[in-house]
């Protein structure tokens, strides 16, 4: 039996595109980077500069999906709990185990 899986807000799914851009960006740059040393190219210190930019921004959107994916949670969560995670149960479950009977 498979687990269903929820899908991600549209806000953590655009991060994490970013996110894969990037990291795509900066591995094409570190490519050039190598090869540029091996040729000794004057192309080397552009290459270099253009993979720091990719770290840089590859870490800022992994910060961003993290941010957005704390931001989707609390908004699942039903307002006015007292306790954080009292939202974050399947509807379904709770009014389940509303309906149960008491046991002494």
């Amino acid at each position: 039996m498979s687990a269903v899986r929820r899908r991600l807000p549209d806000e953590v799914r655009a991060a994490a595109v970013r996110a894969l851009l990037s990291f795509s960006l900066t591995l094409v740059a570190l490519t050039i980077a190598v090869l540029a040393s091996y040729a000794h190219a004057a192309l080397l210190p552009l290459a270099l500069f253009a993979m720091a930019l990719g770290v840089f921004g590859t870490v800022w959107s992994l910060l961003e999906i993290l941010i957005s994916r704390q931001i989707a949670a609390q908004r699942r969560r039903a307002p006015n709990s007292a306790s954080p995670l009292d939202g974050s149960r399947d509807p379904r479950r709770r009014r389940a185990a509303g309906r149960a009977p008491l046991r002494n």
